[in-house]
């Protein structure tokens, strides 16, 4: 390999590695928070939960979800019971009364 052809993947790499980091910050920006409808919430995996909980905290309540990282858990669980008792799918999750047990309402 020639001295040109390693500057050039050194270059392509270096390209490439902030790509990686800039995932997490396009799945926040594309994830909708509290106006995510409950049939959207439960297909979500695990992580994408966390994403839509965290950013719904964050705008749509008092609660910082990095100052107590179990309420993030703790909100989950309770917006997915809410979800599964829902008769309408659509209802978004910031709909889940939550009041007095995790989130502080405004």
């Amino acid at each position: 390999m020639s001295r040109y052809e390693i500057r050039v993947a050194v270059a392509a790499v270096a390209l490439f590695i902030p790509l990686i980091g800039g995932c997490d910050q396009a799945k926040e920006a594309v994830n909708k928070g509290g106006s995510t409808p409950c049939s959207e919430f439960t297909a979500q995996d695990q992580s994408k939960r966390r994403i839509t909980v965290r950013k719904y905290l964050e705008q749509d309540t008092k609660v910082t979800p990095t100052a107590d990282p179990g309420t993030v858990d703790a909100s989950i669980a309770a917006i997915t019971l809410m979800c599964q008792a829902q008769r309408n799918p659509d209802t978004p999750i910031r709909d889940a009364d939550l009041t007095g047990i995790l989130v502080p309402k405004k």
